[in-house]
Formats: structure tokens, C-alpha cells, sequence
């Protein structure tokens, strides 16, 4: 028991959570398999990675946002305002497509200096702050739209329904993401302030770091993914709808990614890397209960548990790892030697 428990204990987050991944892809090959379908089959791969791919790019966006200690429960709203925006400024003509993609983007990148200000400059908590942003959003989405909006052209909706094989041209959009959002955390100033802003804000404060920028950055750079999201749904739905991100539950859905891919809530720690193996796992548990014709309710339970369990597992690891305080009952421990203090003249 202490060798398999010093192996577990040696495992990264990370690592763990694609060991989950693999049980998960072991046990999906054998419940599909029961029922005399193919899980390597190449629709069900493309469907599986097509899951990935809105929430692939929200939960990166995530992961930044608690890297630094912060929240962002507006991504669902701003999701939905950015596919509202695609459709209806593209209004199915094709040589708007590239105005419909910038206006969406630069109107994320603006909730999410909003979100940033609000945070770093007023000190509200994130998630009070982009709870109330996203409110403000949800509102403004109710009263001016009552059901679909827009129309994508040809063109657009292609990038949501094509891909090289099996793998879709939206996941690789998202994996390039994943790629940049890696290399400014481990290759950039402001990632490397992100961790240490997260990790001990009064520590980075004193160290001259100017916190405000790394948490600004991260908000926005949120908002975007999360509008690049919008699009790939105004894509893949040919229109907009004011729905699409509340009801795919975005919010907490990309909290529970990064969660279960080893990032720490209270900030400092965590990889996009582990992100995307939460990611995946969740898809791949979709994808076995869709094709079981699982009760969508029990697909709720599912999720919880997995996240209940991969935290349970997370704290457990850091209590067993913490050296130990007091010595066991009947040893004997030698004291440290104290220093003498000494007096000034």
C-alpha cells in the first residue's frame, strides 16, 4: 500500500487527470462496445472533439482568470451576445464575415476590460464583479431578443461543420489557442505575473509587480475566448440566439474543467494542459451517455461526482504531502537549536 501510495503521491495533477482520462476512454470503448457500436468509429471522434471544442475554449479563459485568483461568471452571456452579433452583423452575406468576426471579438474584448477594471481598480471580488456584468448582459439580452437573430453565411458555417478527417477545424482553432494561452503563461512576463499574482497577492505587490495588469489581461483575454465561442455556435447554428451560452451552462461547466485539471480556485497553480484533459474527460462522459441514452438529468450527476472526487483526490494529495508538524505518539525528537538573542548596545 505505501509503494502505490508513494506512486500516486508522485504524480503530477496533470498526469493524473489524463490517467482519469484514459480509465474514462477504457471504460467509454467498453460500454459502447456492448451495445454493438464503434467508439473509434470516426463520427463518434469528431463528435466527441467537436465537444471540446466550445467549452475547450472558455475553460482556457477560465483557467487564466483563477490563475490569478478571480472568477468570470459572465462568459455564458457574453457567449451568447457574441453569436447575436456574428449573425447579425454577417446578415448571411459573405463579405461581411470578417467585420462580423472583429466587431464580436473587440465587444468581448470590452466586457472583459470591464470585468478586469472592476476587479483590479475597484477590488471587487471576481466573482461578484463579473456576476453582476454578466446580469447586466442577460438583461440586455432579454429585452431585445426573443428568440433566433441573423444569419451566418456559407461560408462561415463551414468552419463549424468541416474538419481534416475526423478532427475538426474548430478544435484545432481551440488547441492553437490552448498553444498561445501555454506560451504566455510559461514564456511572457504577465503569465509568469499571473502566477504569482494568484499565489499571494500581497507577496507580488511588494515584489513591484503592477497586479492590476496581469488580472485585466487575464478578464480579457477570457471574454475573447468566450466570444470566440459565440462564434463557433453562431457557426455551427447558422444564427444567433440569446440562449445558446445559459443553457449550455458555460459558467460552471468551465469551472469544473479547470477544477478537475488540477488548477487551484484560490489561484497560483494550474496548466492549461491539465485544462484541456478536464475538458476532454467531460466530453468523452457526454459522449458515453449520449450514446447509451443516459436520462440528460443523470448526466448532471455524473459530472458532480467526477468533480466531487477529482477535488476530494487534489486536497488529499496536499494534506499527505505537507511534512509533518509534531512527531508520532512515543518518539522522541530532538529540538532544534533556538538562536540566542541578542541585545543592541
Amino acid at each position: 500500500m505505501k509503494q502505490r501510495a508513494s506512486f500516486f503521491q508522485r504524480l503530477s495533477s496533470t498526469q493524473i487527470v489524463y490517467l482519469v482520462a484514459l480509465v474514462t476512454l477504457i471504460l467509454g470503448v467498453l460500454l459502447v462496445n456492448s451495445i454493438g457500436r464503434s467508439f473509434f468509429s470516426p463520427g463518434n471522434i469528431s463528435s466527441i472533439l467537436t465537444g471540446t471544442s466550445v467549452l475547450g475554449f472558455i475553460a482556457i479563459g477560465q483557467t487564466l482568470v483563477i490563475l490569478a485568483g478571480s472568477l468570470d461568471l459572465s462568459v455564458p452571456y457574453v457567449t451568447s451576445l457574441a453569436s447575436l452579433i456574428a449573425a447579425g452583423v454577417m446578415a448571411n452575406n459573405p463579405n461581411n464575415v470578417l467585420s462580423g468576426v472583429l466587431l464580436t471579438l473587440g465587444t468581448a474584448a470590452v466586457i472583459g476590460l470591464a470585468n478586469g477594471l472592476i476587479v483590479a481598480r475597484l477590488n471587487v471580488h471576481g466573482f461578484i464583479a463579473t456576476l453582476g456584468v454578466g446580469l447586466i448582459i442577460s438583461g440586455f439580452l432579454a429585452t431585445n431578443f426573443k428568440g433566433s437573430f441573423g444569419e451566418t453565411p456559407l461560408a462561415f458555417r463551414l468552419v463549424g461543420a468541416t474538419g481534416i478527417g475526423p478532427v475538426p477545424i474548430s478544435t484545432i482553432i481551440m488547441l492553437a489557442c490552448a498553444g498561445l494561452a501555454g506560451l504566455l503563461l510559461h514564456r511572457t512576463r504577465v503569465g509568469h505575473h499571473l502566477y504569482a499574482v494568484g499565489g499571494d497577492i500581497a507577496v507580488a505587490r511588494t515584489s513591484g509587480i503592477r497586479v492590476d495588469v496581469p488580472v485585466i489581461t487575464a478578464h480579457v483575454i477570457c471574454s475573447v475566448l468566450a466570444g470566440m465561442a459565440g462564434l463557433l455556435l453562431a457557426s455551427r447554428l447558422g444564427v444567433g440566439s440569446p440562449t445558446v451560452g445559459s443553457q449550455g451552462g458555460y459558467d460552471l461547466l468551465s469551472i469544473a474543467a479547470v477544477v478537475l485539471g488540477g488548477t487551484l480556485l484560490s489561484g497560483g497553480k494550474g496548466t492549461i494542459t491539465g485544462t484541456l484533459g478536464g475538458v476532454l474527460i467531460f466530453a468523452m462522459l457526454d459522449n458515453i451517455m449520449s450514446v447509451m441514452q443516459v436520462n440528460p438529468f443523470l448526466k448532471d450527476v455524473v459530472r458532480g461526482v467526477v468533480i466531487v472526487v477529482a477535488v476530494a483526490v487534489y486536497a488529499r494529495r496536499r494534506i499527505v504531502s505537507r511534512p509533518e508538524r509534531f512527531p508520532a505518539k512515543g518518539s522522541v525528537e530532538t529540538p532544534a537549536a533556538q538562536p540566542v538573542p541578542v541585545e543592541g548596545p
